[in-house]
């Protein structure tokens, strides 16, 4: 497909779901979802693909004896694991009691670790921001402080009292900022569309 042709595709999907989120009409609500449904699909089969070509690369690492191997054979013997669980005769998919297995067992315990990693290497970030001694690192530092102390979980008053000063931080002062940031990204990914869209470069502004 070409870039002018994808870019005109992409044009009509997107003013098609604007019309139907300004206008109440049926008839354009049901072609917005057999257009949402078209994109599942293809977003299925892009995750699809992706999986694939995850699997031969790393097929293609043991042939040929590169990079990890341990690595490859993990993700390998996981893959392959998940799609025995889950495409087995008889297997109820993604409710099939050895899936479920696999993920709380496996994957939840993975990303556990990650997760636990990454509280680590935040910390070294810290400290490295701290260092520097520049006023947007000390708040960025301190206000995640504060919010770390007010999500300790504790009984009694004090409890009460950090749960409820937690909620309201996340829902005003963070909430604010993220919705800040989203409409900040999304305003510059409509620009950035735009600008593709009609073929605009550096030498046009």
């Amino acid at each position: 497909m070409s870039r002018p042709t994808l870019a005109a595709l992409i044009l009509v999907v997107g003013m098609l779901l604007l019309a139907d989120l300004l206008v109440v009409n049926s008839a354009l609500d049901a072609l917005a979802g057999i257009v949402v449904n078209a994109v599942i699909l293809v977003a299925a089969g892009a995750a699809l693909a992706a999986v694939g070509a995850l699997g031969v690369r790393r097929i293609g690492d043991l042939w040929r004896r590169r990079g990890d191997p341990v690595g490859a054979v993990l993700v390998l013997v996981g893959m392959g694991a998940v799609l025995v669980a889950g495409l087995r005769p008889g297997s109820a998919g993604t409710n099939d009691p050895a899936v479920q297995w696999l993920v709380a067992a496996l994957l939840v315990p993975i990303a556990a670790t990650l997760f636990g990693l990454l509280f680590v290497t935040t910390l070294g970030a810290a400290r490295r921001s701290l260092a520097t001694r520049s006023r947007e690192a000390t708040v960025l530092v301190s206000a995640a402080l504060v919010t770390t102390i007010l999500l300790i979980p504790l009984s009694g008053s004090t409890g009460a009292w950090l749960a409820g000063a937690a909620g309201w931080s996340l829902a005003v002062p963070i909430g604010a900022v993220f919705r800040g940031l989203l409409i900040g990204i999304a305003l510059l990914a409509a620009v950035y569309a735009t600008r593709a869209l009609l073929g605009m470069g550096a030498a046009d502004e």
